[in-house]
């Protein structure tokens, strides 16, 4: 009885030393994402009787008399305007190539994205936001995109169906289409859309289903990965088959890129996708933000922001 009581006692040190440990990287964590966005502009707007808040970064040497592209980050859900300039590094990306990068911050920590974790009007807020930096900086309207992760991913596709107008192309990252909006949604026209979804998705399948970590706590259904690159495909008439292409591993961190590009749609129009084999609910080349065993793994063999970015380049509004 002993012996069981000092290897229970051996057990519950390592696991409280082990929980310590993860509680102290994510205090470390949520320090460096809230330093990496001191310097980002802290700027308010109201829409309807709410005032909504967003961060904006605009590199100092931008080109005088030339408008800039503008990026729209959407954190997932729970998250902070705060931790996606430290979490996707877009402000160094937006200082080299030259364009201006704004970070929402969502009402209740979630976004409206037909799946009904939220009820604000947070198209609105996304065009009003469009509007309140484009009267105060330079920007080219032909070129305004939106990305996010999760929540903020599906609220990215939400976007696409809602705000075509505004919103050149977007990028959804560990996040398909929402099942609801599907039925919803109807663009005002075609337009690009790009996926990077892990294959060891454990809150978002891949295959499609019940979304969240755990039974019996739904957080509604997505269509799988195949059936949202077929809808947009559909929106932007697309018919040419993909071109597909496994990309060199530049880790040996047990995850493969897959790409697979669909073109030749109307005004130019495109859909990508990047299949992260053994990738988990993670931004790719980003941090390791949770455990493996909660969140799958952090593939280090794509940079996610950049390949938004280079894909982001090459779409205009017609």
């Amino acid at each position: 009885m002993r012996k069981l009581a000092i290897i229970l006692a051996i057990f519950l040190g390592i696991a409280a030393l082990g929980a310590a440990t993860l509680a102290g990287r994510a205090m470390r964590l949520r320090a460096s994402l809230r330093e990496a966005a001191a310097a980002d502009e802290k700027h308010s707007i109201m829409v309807g009787s709410l005032t909504r808040n967003y961060l904006l970064h605009v590199p100092d040497d931008l080109p005088p008399g030339k408008p800039a592209p503008l990026v729209l980050v959407f954190h997932g859900g729970g998250g902070h305007d705060w931790n996606m300039p430290g979490f996707t590094h877009f402000d160094d990306l937006a200082d080299q190539q030259g364009f201006v990068v704004a970070y929402p911050d969502a009402e209740n920590r979630n976004w409206n994205d037909s799946r009904g974790v939220s009820t604000a009007d947070d198209v609105g807020f996304t065009r009003a936001l469009i509007d309140d930096v484009t009267r105060s900086h330079s920007i080219d309207p032909s070129r305004v995109y939106a990305t996010g992760i999760s929540n903020g991913g599906f609220f990215s596709n939400r976007l696409a169906c809602d705000l075509a107008d505004k919103i050149t192309a977007i990028a959804s990252v560990a996040a398909t289409m929402p099942k609801p909006l599907v039925a919803e949604c109807k663009p005002s026209r075609p337009i690009s859309v790009l996926y990077i979804q892990g294959t060891e998705d454990r809150l978002v399948p891949i295959n499609g289903g019940t979304i969240g970590f755990v039974r019996g706590r739904s957080r509604g259904e997505n269509i799988s990965l195949a059936a949202s690159a077929q809808f947009w495909r559909e929106q932007d008439h697309i018919s040419a088959a993909s071109n597909i292409k496994d990309l060199p591993d530049r880790f040996d961190d047990g995850t493969h890129v897959r790409r697979e590009i669909w073109t030749g749609g109307k005004d130019n129009t495109e859909v990508v996708v990047y299949t992260i084999e053994g990738g988990g609910h993670t931004w790719p080349g980003g941090p390791q933000y949770l455990p493996k065993l909660v969140v799958g793994k952090a593939s280090q063999n794509l940079n996610a922001t950049r390949t938004i970015w280079e894909f982001f380049q090459g779409q205009q509004l017609p």
